[in-house]
Formats: C-alpha cells, sequence, structure tokens
C-alpha cells in the first residue's frame, strides 16, 4: 500500500479527519440579512417596508429570511425603503465577507481582517503629485 493510503487509515483510526473547507455563504443570505438588520435598526415593521416598496409582505419576508432570490428591481425598491444605497448594501456585504476569508497556514487557519491581508489591486494606495 502506498504511504498515503497507510497515513489515511492511521488517521482514520485516530478519529482524525482533515478540515473541510468553510462553505461560502449564500448571496441571498447575506442580503436578507443586511435588510432584516437595517429595518430593525431603523425601527420599521415588516409592514411599513413591503407598502413602501411596494413588495408583499410574505415575499419582503422571505427575501430577510433568505429563502427567496429576489430580482435587482424588488432589491432596489426595498434598498431605497430602507433608505440604503446600492454602494452601502455592497459595502456592508463587503466588510461582513472580507472578515470571513481564511488562508490555511499549516495545521492552523487564521482569519485575514482587511487590515492583515495581503494588498490587491483594489485596496493598493495610490498617490499623485500634480506639478503647475
Amino acid at each position: 500500500m502506498s504511504e498515503s493510503v497507510l497515513r489515511s487509515l492511521d488517521d482514520a483510526r485516530r478519529g482524525e479527519r482533515p478540515a473541510e473547507p468553510a462553505e461560502e455563504p449564500l448571496m441571498r443570505d447575506l442580503v436578507g440579512e443586511l435588510l432584516r438588520r437595517t429595518r430593525l435598526e431603523r425601527g420599521l415593521t415588516l409592514r411599513e417596508v413591503a407598502e413602501d416598496s411596494q413588495v408583499s409582505l410574505p415575499y419582503l419576508s422571505e427575501i430577510e429570511r433568505g429563502r427567496k432570490e429576489a430580482s435587482s428591481e424588488v432589491l432596489a425598491a426595498v434598498y431605497r425603503s430602507l433608505g440604503l444605497s446600492i454602494a452601502d448594501v455592497l459595502g456592508e456585504l463587503y466588510r461582513r465577507t472580507a472578515l470571513a476569508r481564511f488562508e490555511r497556514v499549516g495545521d492552523r487557519s487564521t482569519v485575514l481582517t482587511p487590515a492583515s491581508a495581503p494588498p490587491t489591486s483594489a485596496h493598493r494606495t495610490v498617490v499623485l503629485s500634480l506639478a503647475a
């Protein structure tokens, strides 16, 4: 038998399991949680937001619980009803998901926060100098 098979058998006997990668959250769950949290922070009822955005109350409830994938038009109506812009929503979703990125290091997983994450083209600082 190969060495990797023997190692796998030994790990199985000891009850060790290889670490499984964390599942990415679904966009509908993230958006729904953001909508509900924002609505509650603003002291609005589901009925008030549904009426203002012209979305049925049961459908809005399903969106907030992450059970329905709403169209961009429906989401835009709900965002506007809550006083949000698409930039607000995307920014908040980025902040929520950036903290959940993991990097595998040896046998440990470490969380990368935006401050400790390697710079990407979106995070590079650009300095411009204008001469007159």
